[in-house]
């Protein structure tokens, strides 16, 4: 018999748990010929998350844990799901019943029968989400499919359901640095989209400020492009180019008319200028050597503090 396991990445979200694993179970119980593991990791929650965890484990022998030392954030957390799990399909799914469990029947048939191996989860609308957040989010999938190699889907979700063949392409990529959304087009493989209503959060608030997911974005950005260091280098061509035709025009100014140049606000402005677009790129280029700085040291992406896992 074949094995689901669902990876649940965890950060404060003890209200929403109970609910989840009973509609998990509800759903679960609707698949014929599967069986099944929930593996929440507890990505240093500060609330009652491990508690309620525990307390799970103990009355479902099909829910196991990872609690980590500290906050290690989502990424991280989707890492140690794929490290400690031994499906032959695997599900990752956010613990605030925005990922829809009514969705699992329907992405593991596009897997199991119908030759896909991944399928995703994708929202059709931002219902119920700011509208300042709504545009930047449209924006970011506007840039970065302009700039990088990877085509990522507009309203995609990190809720997907993979083979294991997917889940071993994913764990051949160890970099510290990581995005999921680009890493699973990167890695190709077909993919079924299904489509779904926006659905709110069960309970509690979401983790992620606007300034969380500006980071994350930039995260993307320098993870799946190198534009931006072409555009420092375009930017500092067209900067060369410029002042060099300055100079000549100003050497044949001065020969033909006699006539100084003056104006120092201008001559200080343009100084300030071209002083903020070399701090600019330099600052491009620091965000890429710090990526790559980070990935020299080879730490380890998580830390575990307590676990029930099987041996």
């Amino acid at each position: 018999m074949k094995r689901l396991s669902l990876i649940i990445p965890c950060y404060n979200e003890a209200l929403s748990l109970p609910v989840l694993v009973r509609e998990l179970e509800d759903t679960l119980a609707q698949i014929p010929d599967i069986e099944y593991e929930i593996l929440f990791v507890d990505d240093g929650s500060s609330d009652d998350s491990l508690e309620v965890i525990e307390t799970l484990a103990a009355a479902h022998p099909f829910v196991r844990y990872i609690s980590f030392s500290r906050n290690f954030g989502k990424e991280s957390a989707i890492v140690a799901g794929f490290e400690h799990v031994g499906g032959d399909y695997v599900a990752v799914m956010d613990a605030d019943m925005q990922d829809p469990p009514k969705l699992l029947p329907a992405m593991l048939k596009a897997v199991t029968d119908e030759g896909y191996e991944c399928a995703g989860a994708r929202r059709v609308n931002r219902k119920g989400e700011p509208p300042i957040r709504s545009f930047f989010a449209r924006l970011f999938y506007c840039v970065i499919n302009m700039i990088s190699d990877v085509n990522l889907v507009d309203g995609a979700r990190d809720y997907k359901l993979l083979s294991r063949k997917v889940v071993d392409a994913l764990l051949r990529m160890p970099e510290y640095n990581r995005f999921s959304k680009g890493m699973y087009e990167w890695i190709g493989f077909r993919t079924k989209w299904i489509e779904y209503e926006n659905v709110e959060r069960v309970a509690g608030e979401s983790k992620w400020s606007f300034w969380k997911l500006f980071k994350y974005s930039l995260e993307a950005v320098f993870s799946f492009s190198t534009v931006p260091l072409s555009l420092a280098f375009v930017m500092g061509l067209a900067f060369l180019l410029g002042s060099l035709a300055m100079i000549v025009f100003l050497i044949l100014r001065e020969y033909l008319y006699h006539v100084s140049a003056y104006g120092w606000t201008s001559l200080v402005c343009l100084i300030l200028f071209v002083c903020g677009v070399q701090l600019f790129c330099l600052g491009i280029i620091g965000q890429y050597l710090a990526k790559t700085y980070l990935e020299v040291k080879r730490r380890p992406h998580y830390i575990v503090e307590k676990q029930n896992l099987r041996q």
